[in-house]
């Protein structure tokens, strides 16, 4: 996720990203990403800004509702009903008798 949001990041307007090391896990256990936007007053910097955090955001939010977050499965649908250009993939609830062991 670290490389995909980097690079929606910098095609949106981020003034600077970088990929790194780290994070607090563990030297080379994972890879982040970062970014840095300068805010100038401009109406492009606007534009940029608002583009940037729309995506790195979301990315966020949907990779907590693929994991199984309630919140923020219901926070993406009224993001994509609010946003027609966000069309983001949802996950299927599972049903639990289907994750039971077999006796």
């Amino acid at each position: 996720m670290a490389i995909q949001n980097v690079i929606g990041d910098s095609f949106r307007g981020a003034t600077w990203v970088s990929i790194h090391n780290g994070g607090g896990v563990g030297w080379g256990e994972v890879i982040n990403g970062g970014f840095g936007l300068v805010l100038d007053g401009s109406e492009d910097a606007e534009r940029r800004a608002r583009e940037m955090l729309f995506w790195d955001v979301l990315n966020g939010i949907s990779r907590r509702c693929w994991s199984g977050h309630p919140k923020a499965k219901e926070t993406l649908v009224a993001a994509m009903s609010a946003q027609p250009k966000l069309r983001v993939t949802l996950p299927h609830d599972v049903d639990p008798a289907v994750l039971q062991k077999p006796n």
